[in-house]
């Protein structure tokens, strides 16, 4: 592979970690401080999960779609369990998941291969490229935080402040 995949490659990765780890862990860290477990393990009605149960489902869903699908792990995953755990397992416990996951995932991303991203994986049941795999669990993942954070302010009716000291209104 040439020095520019690698250098591709390098920036995707990076990104991936960056709006994962950095931005969505710190963002579920900053919506969970303000709430009790009662208040994370909630669920308005039969058609919701609760916060606790998203942070069990998007470990699960990086997990299977990065670990097994594009590194080619068993992939274990009981995806409706996710749901079904009714909690509410400690703050403690979930950012536990969290943490390993993000072990996980490092040590797998200092291994990858650019041709790892141009070569076609089944992910439940889908036929994805690699860099397919990481578009989805990052945008899959913003999607789920961006749910807890709105429930978060529905709930406390607090700023989470996401971007507190920037000024969002500058050009360029």
């Amino acid at each position: 592979m040439s020095t520019h995949s690698h250098e591709l490659t390098a920036l995707l990765l990076a990104e991936v970690h960056r709006r994962i780890f950095d931005e969505g862990y710190s963002r579920i860290h900053n919506c969970f401080a303000r709430l009790s477990d009662e208040q994370i393990w909630l669920r308005p009605n039969a058609q919701l999960a609760s916060m606790g149960n998203l942070v069990l489902h998007l470990c699960g869903n990086v997990r299977q779609w990065v670990l097994s699908g594009l590194g080619g792990a068993e992939d274990r995953r009981l995806r409706d369990s996710e749901f079904d755990e009714r909690g509410p397992l400690p703050r403690e416990e979930l950012f536990a998941r969290m943490a390993k996951l993000q072990e996980e995932i490092e040590a797998f991303f200092e291994n990858i291969q650019a041709g790892q991203l141009a070569e076609t994986y089944k992910v439940q049941g889908f036929d994805e490229n690699g860099i397919s795999i990481l578009v989805h669990v990052t945008e899959h993942f913003s999607y789920h935080i961006g749910q807890i954070a709105w429930y978060t302010k529905m709930l406390t009716e607090e700023d989470l402040a996401f971007y507190g000291g920037v000024d969002l209104n500058l050009k360029g």
